[in-house]
Formats: C-alpha cells, sequence, structure tokens
C-alpha cells in the first residue's frame, strides 16, 4: 500500500523512487533542480556534491541510508550576494525562488519542512482528512480503508528557512508482525514559501478478500538527500469490508 499507509498492501507496489525526474518536479514546484540549483552543480545550499546518488536501498531493521559527502553550507541570502555583481544571474536565482521573502528568511543553513495533512482520496467517498500528533503517533486506530477501493494519498506540506532538496516518502507495513510492503517515492525540490506544496501518490487500489481484512502496522518517514527525517509516523490501520462510519 502506497498510501505510505495504505499502498503497501495492494499487490502492486508503489516502488517508483527516481522514476521521475527530481528535477522536473523541482521545476514544476518553482523550485531549482539539481544542476541548477543557487550555485550551479550544487546542492540546495550551494554545496559541491560529490556522490550522485542520494540514496539506496532501505534496510528497514537499521535505517541504514547512504551518505553524501558536501562542501561548506551556504544560506540562501549568500548565494544572493555571491552573485550581486552579476544583474541576470540574480535576477534568474530571484525568479526561481518564487515567492520567498529574502528579506526576513533565507539566514538559516537547514530547510525546514512542516507536513501540515495527509488526506486520502476515493471517489467512493469525502475525503479523509488526517491529524498529525506532535509526537507522531497517532492514538488507537488512525483510519480505516474498504476493500477493493481505488484512493489516493495527498501529502500536504510547507517549507520554509531554505531550499530543501530530494524531498523523498518512504513507507513500511506489517501485518500480524510480518513485513508486507515496502514503499519510496521521491516528492521532489523545493524553494521556501508562504503558500503551502501538495503531492498527490499514484492511483492506487485496496486488497480485498477474507486474507487482506484485518489490521496493519505501519511506518512513514519524510526525509531529504542529507538524510534528515522531517516527520516519522508510526501507526495502525484497518482494511475492512466497508469504508468506517463517517
Amino acid at each position: 500500500m502506497s498510501l505510505g499507509v495504505v499502498a503497501a498492501t495492494s499487490g502492486s507496489k508503489n516502488n517508483n523512487m527516481g522514476s521521475e525526474d527530481e528535477n522536473e518536479i523541482g521545476e514544476k514546484n518553482g523550485a531549482p533542480h539539481h544542476g541548477d540549483d543557487l550555485e550551479v552543480n550544487g546542492d540546495k545550499n550551494g554545496r559541491a556534491v560529490q556522490d550522485a546518488s542520494p540514496y539506496t536501498t532501505e534496510d528497514e531493521s537499521e535505517d541504514a541510508e547512504s551518505k553524501l559527502e558536501l562542501g561548506p553550507q551556504r544560506t540562501l541570502k549568500e548565494q544572493l550576494e555571491k552573485d550581486k555583481d552579476d544583474v541576470s544571474l540574480r535576477r534568474w536565482k530571484e525568479q526561481l525562488l518564487g515567492s520567498v521573502d529574502l528579506e526576513n528568511v533565507g539566514e538559516s543553513l537547514d530547510p525546514e519542512v512542516k507536513i501540515l495533512r495527509l488526506s486520502i482520496l476515493s471517489s467512493d467517498r469525502s475525503d479523509i482528512v488526517l491529524e498529525i500528533p506532535d509526537n507522531g503517533k497517532p492514538k488507537g486506530t488512525w483510519f480505516t480503508l474498504k476493500e477493493g477501493c481505488n484512493y489516493r494519498l495527498r501529502f500536504t506540506f510547507q517549507v520554509s528557512n531554505n531550499i530543501v532538496s530530494g524531498l523523498k516518502y518512504t513507507n513500511t507495513v506489517w501485518k500480524t508482525g510480518v513485513k508486507v510492503d515496502s514503499t519510496k517515492e521521491m516528492i521532489g525540490t523545493f524553494s521556501p514559501q508562504t503558500d503551502p506544496y501538495t503531492h498527490e501518490m499514484p492511483e492506487e487500489v485496496t486488497p480485498s478478500g477474507m486474507f487482506a481484512r484485518g489490521s496493519y502496522s505501519a511506518r512513514s518517514k519524510f526525509l531529504d538527500d542529507d538524510n534528515k527525517c522531517y516527520l516519522e509516523i508510526n501507526y495502525t490501520f484497518d482494511i475492512r469490508k466497508d469504508w468506517a462510519a463517517v
């Protein structure tokens, strides 16, 4: 069910990390991409990237992730000041940054990503909007899905302070203690802005049948190229014959 919660048990895995060009994602959202970042051939903070692979297969037992060897970080303001005498380059960088107010932000080296909400979208019913507890551990069963239903997962998030590079979503699902699926989704590279971003996962179908119904546990994470984790959610959900009563 890829719902980072749901798609992991559907049987059609959503393991498409890297299948969508991260550069394209960044451009769609008005953010600079690798190679056209604030500093050419640099990462989100203008550091030279020496390792081209931002991620590897995750070992859930150890949470093993690859590490990038990066040069010195620079804030957004430092990047703009670096080329203050090149008017055309400075305007191009400001255009890439979109609506961010550089007089009030850009002093921090580290980006901040806040996941505002997760929504489950299905034509069978009204949207399920999931509130995220501060501790990342929803109490009890977080939600219930109808077996054999079509759905999409939508993330709504906000980026501040600096550019976040290679934001990705991972999800692992277990049933009766057995891992049934592991999913990764590249979300993209985003510049800081006032308005939140949204990202929708591809449509999935929940599994159906007696063996598919029951309770599941899951762990979802949102990380960037530096493997900084902005949110980890540990929760349980059910698949039943019908949706839970509203």
